[in-house]
């Protein structure tokens, strides 16, 4: 349930903010779009997993799986 809703909520949150930024297809590359469109998704899909799952009573559990994954990611100095 944590998983879903984070992935719908971050592309919720993400979606007017890449509009506020001036990031479009337009004045882009696709390939630049796109590299953009999933960074910052990504981004908000972490800050939105722990929140989330602190909502649902799940804090300990998803704080634990966001800093492996951060680890793993190559970003340990983040967590540690």
């Amino acid at each position: 349930m944590v998983f879903a809703s984070t992935g719908s909520s971050s592309v919720f949150v993400s979606r007017p903010l890449i509009k506020l930024m001036g990031i479009n297809r337009d004045n882009l590359p696709t390939f630049a779009y796109w590299f953009l469109y999933i960074v910052i998704g990504f981004i908000f899909y972490q800050i939105l997993l722990v929140l989330i799952g602190w909502i649902f009573g799940q804090y300990k559990f998803f704080w634990n799986f966001e800093k492996k994954m951060l680890r793993r990611i190559g970003l340990k100095r983040l967590v540690d």
